[in-house]
């Protein structure tokens, strides 16, 4: 059970979800936007996270659309994860958030809700990363499509009453060459002690990694190792260890010496099967 009351609201248009933040937020109230419900309902219910009202964006139609419209994959924010793995319009996402928690809880947690979430996995956002993604935001400034890595800084930086609508690919992601491998200590469907993400575009590797460190993260210093090819691949592999944006995480799902095992490991594979894929 939820500790506190809060009231609940479903716009059906994007106008008016923007006017119904504005409206609570000059009411002095705490106003949260969701798009699957399920990390408020977790969180909520262990008393990290508390709002007055929540908007949930589940009955906006832009907000469910999964096509190709011309030379574009689009992808609404609360599109479950299911629907996108089912769907097979993006292999290297598909098979990437297939391979988030069980197959129950991925019909309810959203694309949205996952790249937005609290936890530092987010493993939905890897792909999106390594495809040059763009995402479409509504807010007090109306509507506005942006690339994605300018948003993303180890998190999703939304201004307050912003939300996401939908997210957009380009058509020639969905070919490429690819890996997704994800690796847990106990079960499959735990925390990852690393994910990867990767891409084989004009004979290089692009990845983007999960469970490595805090956050999510895609660094060309990273792939600029992984693609310098008069290095042995043990030198490589090393070389983007050295080259990781923050230490390797140390917690109770894995040591960091463990996740560096598991890690270097990971890597291998990927550039194994992504070197070998026909182009």
């Amino acid at each position: 059970m939820i500790p506190f009351d809060f009231e609940y609201f479903k716009p059906n248009t994007i106008s008016e979800a923007v006017q119904t933040f504005r409206e609570l937020q000059n009411q002095g109230k705490q106003v949260i936007y969701y798009s699957g419900g399920t990390e408020f309902i977790t969180f909520s219910r262990i008393n990290q996270m508390k709002a007055d009202a929540v908007i949930d964006i589940k009955g906006i139609p832009e907000c469910h659309v999964l096509e190709q419209q011309e030379d574009q994959l689009v992808i609404g924010a609360a599109v479950s994860l299911n629907k996108i793995s089912e769907s097979a319009l993006f292999p290297l996402l598909g098979q990437t958030v297939k391979q988030i928690a069980d197959h129950t809880s991925r019909n309810k947690i959203t694309i949205g809700g996952n790249i937005n979430s609290r936890l530092i996995y987010r493993e939905g956002i890897l792909p999106l990363l390594l495809s040059e993604a763009k995402v479409k935001l509504a807010g007090n400034e109306g509507e506005i499509v942006l690339p994605l890595a300018n948003l993303f800084d180890r998190e999703l930086k939304l201004d307050t009453g912003e939300f996401l609508v939908h997210i957009s690919v380009k058509k020639s992601y969905m070919s490429l060459p690819f890996a997704s491998l994800k690796k847990t200590k106990i079960s499959k469907i735990s925390y990852p002690v690393v994910s990867i993400a990767a891409l084989l575009k004009e004979q290089q590797i692009r990845a983007a990694f999960s469970g490595v460190c805090e956050f999510p993260f895609r660094s060309d210093q990273v792939e600029a190792a992984l693609n310098e090819t008069s290095l042995s691949k043990v030198e490589r592999i090393d070389k983007v260890v050295s080259l990781l944006p923050s230490p390797i995480v140390d917690d109770i799902q894995a040591s960091s010496e463990y996740r560096e095992f598991v890690l270097k490991n990971a890597l291998h594979v990927i550039i194994d099967a992504l070197e070998v894929a026909p182009t």
